[in-house]
């Protein structure tokens, strides 16, 4: 008799695979020795991504937003392996890791995420600065530090991408940096917020407006030097000066998720069943960015965290019901609503049809997001400091 654990492997340590991996430890049923979970996780902290703004105006604390595994693990019946993986042999079920060793599994979850896209433009990846990760924050802290620091005028920013992240750190940079800040928004596309409901964008609108946040769009780079940022609008070369750009325009996968042996879609998205599984693996489940998700034929649910937040929870239920020899269930999308920071202590909070502007805003957006951290300890840490208790 094979007296063997049931081995699960879950890769990556962000909302997908953290959130899985406590769900699962969570579970009476997984409790009793039967199961080992494995983490794989290169980093030493988790990222909160959707606070990490409130670094930049001093309104959090890395401890809030960039809790240890070590912390957030404790207690738990999970196997925390500090490691990158390089590579999936889903035939074998075998993961290789960088450091040389290698992982056998019986259910895989791949929850890795992506990387940032550079796009092949002179100067871009040798001068603008990513905001993906606690690492981007700080350095990005650090940059506008320095700025402050100087006897300039006049603090240009070039924000390269119009989407949420975009929106967000523009107007993060630009309560920062006031009332020296000129900053500007520059994207391909013919508006901002692309697939945001009208309240949301009329909100962001206001706040670009608000902080004389010049917005380009139907907008190419064609070149980034230390001091300078060429680019087409309205089939015009414009030369601007500048002092910092940042990147948000794209990501794209990790080498070794794109060379995967499965079914993918043509932005190399992974396809799944709407159980989570891969199509050809049953036993391998992938959920966040790198897999598209169907709610229907035409509709693909979001790669966003509130998603990833959701399917962890369906996860690690199905991996559950697999054990159990159940039939699984299928992973349905309900979207909440969106949250945007629109600069320091303020927000659009939009939810079934109802829109909050202003430092409420900013209040409840920050209330929802510190119920969703991932255990409860942490949870009240947070909210104690929050609201200065002792």
């Amino acid at each position: 008799m094979n007296n063997e654990p049931i081995k699960i492997c879950i890769l990556g340590g962000g909302f997908g695979g953290l959130y899985t991996a406590l769900y699962l430890a969570d579970f009476s049923w997984l409790k009793s020795g039967k199961c080992q979970i494995t983490l794989v996780e290169p980093k030493n902290n988790f990222l909160f991504t959707p606070l990490l703004y409130e670094i930049l105006t001093g309104e959090l604390q890395r401890w809030e937003i960039a809790p240890s595994y070590q912390k957030l693990l404790a207690g738990k019946k999970i196997d925390l392996r500090q490691d990158k993986a390089k590579g999936v042999d889903l035939d074998n079920r075998q993961v290789q890791l960088e450091q040389g060793s290698s992982l056998v599994y019986d259910y895989l979850v791949l929850a890795v995420g992506q990387k940032t896209r550079w796009i092949d433009i002179p100067g871009l990846a040798a001068h603008a600065l990513t905001f993906r990760s606690i690492f981007d924050a700080e350095n990005l802290q650090e940059r506008l530090r320095l700025l402050e620091a100087s006897g300039r005028q006049k603090l240009r920013v070039a924000v390269v991408g119009a989407g949420p992240n975009g929106v967000e750190l523009a107007c993060k940079v630009s309560d920062r940096l006031s009332p020296r800040a000129e900053v500007i928004i520059i994207d391909r596309g013919a508006e901002i917020l692309r697939n945001f409901a009208k309240g949301v964008k009329k909100a962001a609108y206001q706040a670009i407006k608000n902080r004389n946040i010049q917005v380009y769009l139907e907008s190419g780079l064609k070149e980034i030097t230390q001091e300078q940022i060429t680019f087409f609008c309205n089939d015009n070369l414009i030369d601007y000066p500048v002092d910092l750009v940042l990147w948000t325009a794209g990501t794209e996968n990790i080498d070794w998720v794109a060379n995967l042996n499965c079914q993918q879609n043509n932005q190399g998205r992974i396809l799944v069943h709407p159980t989570l599984q891969l199509i050809d693996y049953r036993e391998v489940f992938a959920v966040g960015d790198i897999a598209e998700i169907r709610q229907s034929k035409t509709q693909i649910v979001p790669a966003t965290a509130q998603a990833a937040y959701q399917q962890a929870s369906l996860l690690a239920k199905n991996l559950k019901l697999t054990l159990q020899g159940k039939s699984l269930k299928h992973f349905r999308y309900l979207h909440l609503g969106d949250m945007l920071t629109l600069g320091k202590g303020v927000a659009i909070v939009s939810s079934f049809g109802i829109n909050l502007t202003g430092s409420l805003a900013g209040l409840i957006r920050r209330l929802i997001y510190i119920f969703r951290l991932p255990t409860f300890r942490h949870r009240w840490q947070v909210l104690k400091n929050l609201l200065h208790l002792k």
